[in-house]
Order: C-alpha cells, then sequence, then structure tokens
C-alpha cells in the first residue's frame, strides 16, 4: 500500500473551542458504525439505544494520541476520553458497576458541535474514581476515564448519521 500524502494545510481561523460536553455510550457491538473515509456513513440496526451524559463543567477531555513504530511497522491511535459526573447516587453508582464491566463504544460532542466514536473496535473503561472532597464546595461525583486503541482516528458521524444516532438517545436519563 502506497502511503501518499495528498494535502498540505493552512492557517485556520481562530474560531475553535475545546472540551466536550456531551458523553454517549452505547453497549459494544461489533461493527456498529460504517466508515470510510474517516466518517461514519451509517449505524448499525443492531444499536438499538445510546445513553446520554451532561457535561456542563470545564475539565471533560477526548485527548487522541498518535504512535508510530518504525522498527515494527505499526501506528496507532490511544484514545482517552475523561469525564467529571457530577453527584453521587445509589442508582448511578449500580449503572457505574455495568459501565465498568462492559466494553462500552464512546461517542463525543465536543463544543465545536462535532460528534467522535471512540473505542469504535477496542473500547474499554480503563479507570475512575468516585469522590468526596473534603470541604463542603470540592467536587462530589465520578470521575471516569475511558480509553481504546485504535489503528485509524476516531471517525466523525455525517449528518445522516447524526440524525439517526440522536434518535436513539434513552429518553429516560437519571436525575442524580
Amino acid at each position: 500500500m502506497a502511503c501518499v500524502l495528498t494535502s498540505g494545510r493552512s492557517e485556520p481561523c481562530s474560531d475553535a473551542i475545546g472540551g466536550i460536553k456531551k458523553l454517549y455510550l452505547i453497549d459494544y457491538i461489533e461493527d456498529a458504525f460504517t466508515v470510510a473515509s474517516a466518517e461514519a456513513t451509517a449505524i448499525s440496526a443492531s444499536v438499538t439505544v445510546v445513553y446520554e451524559y451532561d457535561l456542563w463543567n470545564d475539565g471533560n477531555t477526548f485527548v487522541e494520541t498518535f504512535t508510530q513504530d518504525a522498527n515494527n511497522g505499526t501506528s496507532v491511535y490511544e484514545q482517552v476520553v475523561t469525564v467529571a459526573l457530577k453527584k453521587q447516587s445509589k442508582l448511578f453508582a449500580q449503572e457505574l458497576s455495568l459501565i465498568v464491566k462492559a466494553r462500552p463504544i464512546a461517542v463525543v460532542l465536543d463544543r465545536m458541535d462535532n460528534y467522535k466514536i471512540v473505542g469504535i473496535s477496542d473500547g474499554t473503561v480503563s479507570t475512575g474514581s468516585l469522590e468526596s472532597g473534603g470541604a463542603k464546595a470540592d467536587f462530589n461525583g465520578i470521575n471516569l476515564t475511558l480509553t481504546a486503541t485504535e489503528v485509524n482516528p476516531a471517525p466523525y458521524l455525517d449528518a445522516a448519521t447524526t440524525t439517526a444516532f440522536i434518535a436513539l438517545i434513552d429518553a429516560t436519563p437519571e436525575t442524580p
């Protein structure tokens, strides 16, 4: 396979903002999305429900680190989503137990309104903590980190797939 460059990049406008504003989790399903040219162009009929997590605070991040190893002839993308879910509850503690034991595929909605799939073939929850700080104004909630190692960068959802994806969001989220 020839790896030939296809374009350069000009300096963009200074209108980008960082952070993610929503996290979505779906149960792992092989081939949950059809992907072509770094874009999800369809969602599998096997995906029947999407769980949405609102993220109103700063500190919710998606970082994708690529590593190329010339000795091995490999390249991978490590995808890490870190979120702070405010306020602990008994109901969510039960759900958290399921999230930790499952192998969810995550979709993040960033503050630029891009939907990106994380862990499309290798989703996992790698670490987290339930915290209640020492002072009354300290954080009370769950810090959760999801990590995946993929062969390609996280694909974006195209417009039609985004519409189909949004239609699958669970209409009865927990309110802690």
